[in-house]
């Protein structure tokens, strides 16, 4: 029998979360109701979903605090996380991308919409089907082991992020733009903006720490991986030393 991923929905307005749990029931998923982050952790201890649809408004702790919370949790931290906000706003979008939500969706949303980004996080989640390694400039990707290292010492970067970091290593030194990206690391991105890409690269470079500065902005154009090495030259170059 197929395995139906189990979809953790923390929405405190009753009639929506019914209406959410019958379409995900339809589209072949097995939802879990929780009406607030007390009732979201009780079944997270319980039984891990294989995703989360958050509201950005719950009572007691909000939406956004329980993201961060759980992206800090080692047992949580990769569980993908979809923000369900009425907030439309570009900063509202961006600081639940920051709090560690890999998407969002903003109500009122349809059905087809809510599937098809379930599902794309879902895949994003899969694991790589090519189990290679790959190393530039002293930063290495394990695919296969999930690990990556920056001279010797050991990072840990979230699913979107690794995924990232994987397509920007095999294909370093090119540049790639944003809708690119979408394409290639994302995969179903109908409903992802362009935006999204800024944030989770922001994200990667925080991550990779002192080899942040390999993952290099070309304005106008998208973004880049170059080793080190090309970075501290094009610094010199830029400083006339």
């Amino acid at each position: 029998m197929k395995h139906q991923p189990r979809i953790l929905v923390v929405e405190d307005e009753p009639a929506i979360a019914e209406l959410i749990a019958v379409n995900l029931t339809h589209g072949g998923f097995t939802p879990v109701i929780a009406g607030d982050s007390v009732a979201a952790q009780r079944e997270l201890d319980a039984v891990l979903p294989d995703a989360i649809l958050l509201d950005w408004m719950l009572p007691g702790q909000s939406g956004l605090s329980l993201a961060r919370h759980l992206r800090k949790q080692s047992r949580t931290k990769s569980i993908p996380i979809l923000m369900l906000t009425a907030k439309g706003d570009e900063p509202d979008k961006v600081a639940g991308l920051d709090a560690g939500a890999d998407d969002y969706i903003t109500k009122p949303f349809s059905t087809q919409e809510l599937l098809a980004r379930i599902r794309a996080v879902l895949r994003r989640r899969a694991p790589e089907s090519v189990n290679d390694s790959v190393t530039v400039g002293g930063l290495m990707l394990d695919a296969a082991t999930h690990r990556i290292s920056f001279q010797g010492q050991e990072l840990k970067l979230g699913p979107t992020e690794f995924k990232l970091l994987h397509y920007l290593m095999k294909h370093a030194e090119r540049v790639h733009s944003r809708s690119t990206l979408l394409d290639k690391v994302w995969g179903d991105h109908v409903f992802i903006e362009e935006r999204t890409v800024d944030v989770h690269v922001k994200r990667l470079r925080e991550a990779l720490g002192a080899a942040g500065a390999m993952v290099e902005t070309v304005r106008g154009a998208g973004y880049r991986l170059t080793s080190l090495t090309a970075v501290g030259q094009s610094a010199a170059a830029q400083s006339g030393t």
